[in-house]
């Protein structure tokens, strides 16, 4: 089988990594990839996003299976565009329609989907430009913190925490008057702070039939204990050690199956993954957010936990047959630790040579930002690698990450070095 994956970071080399393990896969192409994707596949240099070329490409290579990785070319409705092609009807591709990926795409529609299918979450509101001063005289009203969102794809920069009315006013005039996040802030949606724990539930499905995959946390801010800017992520876990199996019931009944039954209710035909991010709140699962993929870097501690053959299972999720599937998980504690450019998540160089990857030990170096040249891997994003540790214990399994951060060099390398950490803590 010829197998296409769409994306270039860290989420689509742990997907080639685990793809090229199966007897099934015959060749792989990554469109445009990376230095690591390059290991594992054949990069294409093709930008996800260009519908023509990706189609060409298919049809070139012989494509039977084609992955979407980032939101992007989900929401602009690659997948649409690919079904209504009659020479590709043999396709099967692994990513929602567009009507479905507006989970994602627009918080306003997954925040009336959720109303609408009685899903768990924040009480919430949303405003556009016309409806501003409404808007503000409602921020008066509403208990602090409060949570701001753009409506659209912002690049993950698109939500807000405001602590303070002025604040809070400041910033919804700052996206709806001053155009903030452009197009992708239209429309605002002001929510509710949630306070509890995060985490992220994944779910496959086939259109009827569903798996949970392994649960994930993630640590989005740049600095040690959850401070300065948020970033795409700087490490995550998996499994969850508060996440017990009476509260993943919780999530399956009160979230999963809602969902589902809310997407076939409305004829939504969705076979891929849905991110489900969670807050914790009193031992109760409330939904923060829908993504129409996989997230990054968690798929890079999902990914390794799971034993089954990943090609079997993608086939089965673009096949309607789920259902016949069993999903293997390794009990072994996965930990990644993101390593990023000096600067990131704001300004930062390109360029810089990596050295040291030869000297990783029981670790899997996901790459991200990379770049082969002359014989060179060099950074080529704000995330760089993503390192990933498998163990018996959640301590083991950080140590072991950890020392791979350490151990992996560049000029202006950052990364955190408390991944996990609360967790261990948690445990205790």
């Amino acid at each position: 089988m010829n197998i296409l994956i769409l994306g270039s970071g860290g989420r689509e080399h742990a997907f080639a990594w685990k793809l090229s393990q199966s007897p099934l896969c015959d060749k792989l192409f990554v469109a445009p990839g990376n230095a690591g994707t390059a290991q594992v596949a054949t990069n294409l240099p093709i930008g996800y996003n260009d519908f023509d070329a990706v189609s060409a490409a298919i049809r070139e290579q012989k494509i039977d299976l084609l992955i979407v990785g980032p939101e992007e070319p989900l929401v602009k409705g690659i997948v649409d565009f690919l079904r209504n092609q009659p020479d590709l009807s043999h396709l099967r591709i692994v990513g929602p329609d567009a009507q479905g990926a507006q989970l994602e795409g627009s918080k306003d529609f997954s925040k009336q989907f959720m109303l609408r299918y009685g899903v768990p979450t924040a009480s919430s509101q949303t405003f556009t430009a016309a409806t501003l001063s409404k808007g503000l005289a409602y921020l008066e009203t509403h208990s602090l913190p409060v949570v701001l969102k753009a409506d659209g794809l912002a690049a993950g920069k698109g939500v807000i925490i405001a602590e303070t009315l002025s604040d809070a006013q400041a910033v919804l005039r700052d996206m709806l008057d001053g155009q903030k996040f452009g197009e992708a802030g239209s429309k605002v949606v002001v929510e509710q702070f949630l306070r509890g724990i995060e985490l992220s539930v994944f779910v496959l499905t086939d259109g009827k039939n569903y798996k949970i995959l392994p649960e994930a946390k993630d640590y989005k801010r740049i600095g040690e204990a959850d401070t300065g800017p948020n970033t795409g992520g700087m490490g995550a876990v998996s499994p969850v050690v508060f996440a017990n199996e009476s509260f993943l019931k919780k999530v399956e009944e009160k979230v999963v199956k809602p969902t589902l039954a809310g997407l076939q209710q409305e004829g939504i035909r969705y076979q891929g993954f849905i991110f489900v991010g969670l807050m914790k709140v009193n031992g109760e699962p409330f939904v923060i957010e829908y993504n129409a993929r996989m997230g990054d870097p968690e798929t890079e501690v999902v990914l390794p936990r799971i034993q089954n053959d990943f090609v079997e299972l993608m086939v089965a999720t673009a096949e309607g047959e789920l259902d016949k599937i069993a999903v293997q998980v390794s009990p072994q504690t996965a930990v990644t630790t993101v390593v990023v450019s000096g600067g990131y998540p704001n300004e930062y160089e390109k360029g810089k040579i990596i050295s040291e990857l030869d000297r990783l030990d029981d670790v899997t170096a996901f790459h991200s930002g990379t770049l082969a040249q002359n014989g060179h891997i060099l950074t080529n994003g704000g995330r760089v690698l993503a390192l990933t540790a498998q163990a018996n214990s959640l301590e083991n399994a950080v140590r072991k990450s950890q020392e791979a951060a350490r151990t992996v060099q560049f000029d202006g390398k950052q990364y955190r070095k408390d991944i996990g950490l609360d967790l261990i803590r948690y445990a205790d």
